[in-house]
């Protein structure tokens, strides 16, 4: 039994869902399909979730929200038409759309997880009458019924462990069960959403509840490639990475998949494969346990902007117990976060988010290191992008990082800082944020256009 998840850009529009009921009935294993909500259409459409957002926050001013409700509406009835689908099917779509602006409103977070669900819950309920009128026995597959409960933590609901059991039912179902992604109930009935990539939780979690073969994510690339393709010219495919690598990725840019949302199905030991709706032929990128082979390579370069260091200097730091944890602490008493901390035997630099530090909270965190460690020297170094060179096979390799600042340095770019992680699978770069299209591209040059071992392939 396979578990695919297909995304908003698959569910766009008419032709996209007909994609989509051809790849399910492709393969008879494909027995539980999560959707998302429509997508956009082309780059100046607007996203079926946006939409309902918007009607929501109308009807949280106080503002007539059924001249917005009735785009909404007539997306769902374009595709309806389109697909030729029995009358039914639109009038309990149009009747639960319209329904949600008479919710109780009382409570922001939760009216509005309940209008941005809705895209997923008709998309689920068109899915499945399209899969039926195209030969695929389908069905509408509730959350609620189904045992998707969660956590009344709204726009950031987390699955209750004690849900799987009765989810894992699913996989009894004598049809294809169409499932909506994003959302689940919580113990009183109210509607909760996911965080980010919400869709992809779903299909997680029921790709694990059922023990799934496969659970196969349908999107709208071919597989996730070496590097950003808005930076890199036509970048190689992945063929697999594994959870770490994807981990280490995602975190500084990737965005096919979150290393999270993919988290209960990498617990469960069930592979993932990233495929395209528009070319399903394609072999996609696996996500699995491990490489079958273990050789020196790099997997991906994955860049991120919007980064700031706080440098320390202090003579004898190292002889200085508790150093470390007391600059640290300040960082917490503030608030901040910190994402790395490449450290020298009289300095130690503080990566974080920019966006994190405002010019007040920089003046008090400068002056409270001066004062409370007796740093000799404290500043901090503005509009930073980090550079991740990823592979689970790095440790075994001799020279990588070499390759790196040498391609680095023949492309002009400075280092502003590097650290490699104590796990040696990743290797970051701090440079000038004017300087990170620059510096992925000839990292990427150096690692897969001048012959450095890798099981990327075109």
């Amino acid at each position: 039994m396979n578990v695919c998840k297909f995304g908003g850009s698959s569910l766009a529009d008419a032709a996209q869902v007909q994609k989509v009921c051809r790849i399910v009935a492709a393969d008879a294993q494909r027995r539980l399909v999560v959707v998302s909500a429509p997508g956009k259409r082309s780059d100046d459409d607007i996203k079926v979730t946006d939409r309902l957002i918007a009607c929501g926050e109308m009807v949280l001013r106080g503002e007539n929200a059924s001249d917005a409700m009735a785009v909404v509406v007539e997306r769902f009835a374009s595709i309806h038409r389109e697909l030729s689908l029995p009358q039914s099917v639109m009038d309990e779509i149009r009747a639960d759309l319209v329904g949600r602006l008479d919710a109780d409103a009382t409570h922001d977070l939760r009216f509005m997880d309940l209008m941005k669900a809705a895209g997923e819950d008709n998309a689920a309920r068109l899915v499945a009458a399209a899969l039926t009128e195209s030969g695929v026995p389908a069905m509408y597959v509730n959350p609620r019924d189904a045992g998707m409960v969660v956590t009344s933590e709204y726009g950031e609901a987390r699955l209750l462990d004690s849900a799987y059991t009765k989810l894992a039912s699913l996989k009894d179902l004598d049809c294809v069960g169409v499932f909506p992604g994003f959302f689940g109930y919580d113990v009183d009935g109210h509607v909760a959403t996911f965080s980010r990539g919400g869709s992809d939780i779903t299909g997680s979690i029921l790709a694990a509840a059922v023990g799934a073969d496969m659970y196969e994510n349908f999107t709208d690339v071919d597989s996730v490639k070496v590097a950003d393709p808005r930076i890199v010219d036509n970048p190689v495919a992945i063929t697999e990475l594994t959870p770490r690598e994807m981990r280490e990725l995602s975190y500084a840019g990737f965005s096919v998949l979150h290393d999270e949302a993919i988290a209960p199905a990498v617990k469960a030991g069930v592979p993932i494969c990233v495929k395209n709706t528009n070319r399903p032929e394609r072999p996609g990128t696996r996500i699995v346990s491990s490489h079958e082979k273990t050789s020196a390579r790099v997997v991906g370069i994955a860049s991120a902007g919007g980064f700031c260091s706080i440098y320390v200097r202090k003579y004898l730091m190292n002889r200085e117990v508790g150093f470390g944890r007391r600059l640290l602490q300040i960082l917490e008493d503030e608030g901040l976060s910190y994402e790395h901390t490449p450290s020298g035997i009289d300095d130690m630099s503080v990566v974080l988010a920019e966006a994190q530090l405002d010019s007040t909270r920089e003046s008090r965190v400068i002056k409270r290191i001066m004062d409370e460690l007796g740093a000799d020297d404290v500043g901090v170094e503005h509009d930073l992008a980090l550079i991740m060179v990823v592979g689970e096979g790095m440790r075994f390799g001799v020279g990588l990082a070499a390759t790196a600042t040498a391609a680095l340095s023949e492309a002009g770019v400075n280092i502003e800082m590097m650290n490699q992680g104590s796990s040696e699978i990743s290797m970051m770069f701090g440079v000038k944020g004017a300087d990170r299209a620059k510096a992925v591209q000839s990292i990427y040059s150096a690692y897969y256009e001048n012959g450095t071992a890798s099981t990327a392939t075109p």
